[in-house]
């Protein structure tokens, strides 16, 4: 989400909305260490021998002032055999704000910690190596960070320099704007309308923090998955005008959190009813009769989506890499069409169960067994929006 928005990570404005859209993007440390790391990559470059003086013959063009030395690109991947990599790559001329963001990866590399309960396996990728460092990247800037990945395998030839693979994002256009639009302007102009849309369908809404925090979610939730449900190697057209943030519609990350919310606002009723003595507690599975389960949505929940879920995360967190090549993929679309689709099948089946009936012994098996399957389809809901890093709603 965050390269679709912003392509600098370095600037400020870009972090702000990053933080707002709760992406945890790593930043450079800044300051003194920043310098260092700088000043050490300068030293890194005058031992090099991959580096050239910036030599001014009869007939070459000028240099820039600021530009340090120049490095071979393309002699380096032919000695290393590297493959994938642009052929346009050749003489790369080393700038101070080139060693900057160089340093600044650095400093976010030092900053992430993988266990290895987490890492990649190791037969995942043709070399036996797992994969340290993604450069997740847009189109337009593919080539300058593969210039930044071969200088930081010159300068600092370690084990994570080694394992770098690039995901590269599709280009993001918009309609229905009279004029461009950042990053920042994109997030208050979804909030403000995601606003009004409540408005619209609950009425005037209490300013209150409980509100603004439901309002946040929904907007972070509506961006996510406008961005998200596209591969990320297509490009995705943006509609600005107000009837493309809708509570009602079926399609968006909304619609999946207000089908959360009603999954918590049940289970919240259910137990209000159990403390009141209305309901008997929920028994253990065991003890449960799922022969009382007849409805058709309630077995297409079940072989749709709880026994099929493990292997729609396994697709979608799979990182292949090709067998030549530096790009890989990351199928994020995956689990936001299977959550839309769940909640489209949750919903119909909700509006047409009524799963609290009456209070009367001979019904408590089937609510039992019933409440067994949305407790587990609950589960679902937020396993899967915690791999977009969504929190569920409990209410809306």
């Amino acid at each position: 989400v965050g390269v679709r928005l912003v392509p600098a990570l370095a600037e400020e404005g870009s972090r702000q909305v990053l933080r707002q859209l709760r992406v945890d993007w790593p930043t450079g440390s800044g300051g003194s260490a920043l310098a260092d790391a700088v000043s050490a990559l300068k030293r890194a470059l005058g031992r090099s021998p991959c580096a050239a003086a910036c030599e001014q013959g009869p007939g070459t063009a000028a240099l820039p002032e600021d530009v340090i030395c120049k490095v071979h690109l393309k002699s380096f991947v032919e000695q290393q055999g590297l493959v994938g990599y642009d052929p346009n790559l050749d003489v790369l001329p080393v700038t101070e704000g080139k060693l900057r963001s160089l340093a600044e990866l650095q400093q976010a590399v030092l900053q992430c910690t993988v266990s290895n309960s987490v890492a990649l396996p190791a037969s995942r990728f043709p070399d036996g190596s797992c994969c340290s460092i993604v450069h997740v990247v847009n189109c337009e800037e593919e080539f300058q960070q593969q210039q930044l990945d071969l200088l930081w395998r010159i300068l600092d030839p370690g084990a994570h320099t080694a394992l770098q693979k690039h995901l590269v994002c599709g280009p993001v256009k918009v309609t229905n704007s009279s004029s461009p639009i950042g990053a920042d302007q994109y997030f208050q102009l979804r909030k403000h309308q995601m606003y009004e849309a409540s408005v619209m369908k609950y009425g005037e809404l209490a300013q209150d923090e409980a509100w603004t925090e439901v309002i946040d979610t929904l907007t972070v939730a509506a961006i996510r998955f406008e961005m998200l449900s596209t591969a990320h190697r297509s490009q995705i057209t943006l509609d600005l005008e107000d009837s493309s943030i809708s509570t009602k519609g079926t399609k968006s990350g909304v619609f999946v959190m207000y089908n959360c919310a009603r999954l918590a606002t049940l289970f919240d009723t259910y137990q209000r009813a159990v403390e009141r003595g209305t309901y008997p507690p929920l028994p253990p599975v065991s003890e449960l009769n799922f022969s009382c389960l007849r409805e058709e949505g309630e077995w297409l929940l079940l072989f749709n989506y709880l026994l099929p879920f493990p292997e729609v995360l396994q697709q979608a967190a799979q990182l292949p890499a090709p067998t030549k090549g530096i790009r890989i993929t990351a199928n994020t679309e995956t689990v936001c069409k299977f959550l839309i689709q769940l909640s489209m099948d949750f919903s119909s089946y909700y509006n047409r169960v009524h799963v609290l009936g009456e209070p009367f012994p001979h019904l408590f098996d089937q609510m039992f067994a019933r409440l067994r399957l949305l407790g587990a389809v609950r589960d679902v809901f937020h396993s899967a929006l915690a791999t977009l890093h969504l929190p569920p709603l409990s209410q809306i």
